[in-house]
């Protein structure tokens, strides 16, 4: 079964990481992200969307957005347009990052929410033209509280402090990241919308089935949260909501790699796959195969789902909310 990981930043441009997606059996989503802190982002597109071109059963793209500019009356417009030649280049979907909500101010001081007026008639149109739409809004939970030892995500926001709401009272809660983001759900509601890591719902199955039960167009893929799940659940709680909500889990392990693999030597580039196999063949293991982990100073239960919920999320959910794929 070729697996579907929805959510990476593979800059793959190189003949032996096609070898070794082919080793793996599979294909990689990549998503587009304005962050100029990863190098110029449309440089990135454009490797994607080469890669979707040159090897299409091993690459797809999702594409993404400038921040507005408030000055420009025609924001939209132009926005629209991009997204509209990225789609027919191939691009699958569109991204929203989060600096909307945690970063990008208004010109009166205020925070710029993903439920502003501004973004209207993008997410419009993406409703009109049947692209989705993934939305990364706001962080896991933990950024808004006080960094602990040996919990997921207190090693990247000591990398990262600016990242950390904890330090930033003047911002946005979590809450209200969450609220705005469900307002667009709501007002769109024939946009397939994905929450990307678990939705930032991390910290709350129930969260996330609220959600669920409510937005039929509301789906999470599972991106860079996998030690999330083994930290915060039981292995038949995660059963159950994984069984429960098999059509709204789309796999993916936010891979990395934006130094593009050109740029590796031969040493380099061999020892990182095998970094690369390590990750997905302890993903692998948690979802599908009998066994425990070593994490958090105990043994963690391999979920070991049924094989039609494998499926579904390995690869046929990625193929229900991104229908180019």
């Amino acid at each position: 079964m070729q697996r579907i990981d929805a959510h990476t930043h593979l800059m793959g441009d190189h003949p032996r990481v096609v070898a070794l997606l082919e080793e793996l059996d599979l294909k990689v989503l990549n998503i587009g992200v304005v962050d100029s802190a990863h190098g110029p982002w449309r440089e990135h597109l454009k490797t994607y969307r080469t890669l979707a071109d040159e090897h299409p059963d091993r690459f797809a793209w999702v594409t993404t957005f400038e921040p507005p500019d408030f000055n420009d009356p025609h924001y939209a417009e132009r926005v629209i347009e991009a997204l509209d030649r990225d789609f027919a280049a191939g691009a699958v979907g569109c991204k929203i990052w989060k600096h909307v909500g945690m970063e990008l101010k208004k010109p009166d001081g205020s925070y710029l929410l993903p439920d502003d007026a501004v973004f209207d008639p993008i997410y419009a149109h993406l409703e009109k033209v049947g692209q989705p739409l993934l939305m990364h809004i706001a962080e896991p939970l933990a950024c808004w509280q006080p960094l602990k030892d040996g919990v997921p995500h207190c090693d990247y926001y000591r990398r990262n402090p600016h990242w950390h709401m904890y330090t930033r009272p003047e911002a946005p809660s979590h809450a209200a990241l969450m609220a705005a983001r469900d307002r667009v759900v709501e007002r769109h509601a024939k946009l397939r919308v994905i929450g990307a890591h678990l939705g930032s719902l991390e910290y709350s199955l129930q969260a996330m089935a609220d959600r669920f039960e409510r937005y039929s167009n509301f789906a999470v893929d599972t991106a860079g949260r996998l030690w999330d799940l083994m930290y915060h659940y039981d292995a038949d709680s995660l059963r159950a909501f994984f069984t429960r909500y098999q059509d709204r889990l789309l796999w993916g392990t936010d891979l990395v790699r934006f130094k593009p693999y050109s740029q590796y030597s031969d040493e380099q580039r061999e020892d990182d796959f095998g970094h690369v196999r390590r990750l997905y063949a302890t993903e692998y293991d948690f979802y599908g195969v009998k066994g425990a982990t070593r994490r958090f100073e105990r043994d963690v239960e391999h979920l070991a789902l049924p094989g039609d919920v494998l499926r579904k999320l390995f690869v046929d959910n990625a193929r229900a909310w991104y229908p180019g794929l």
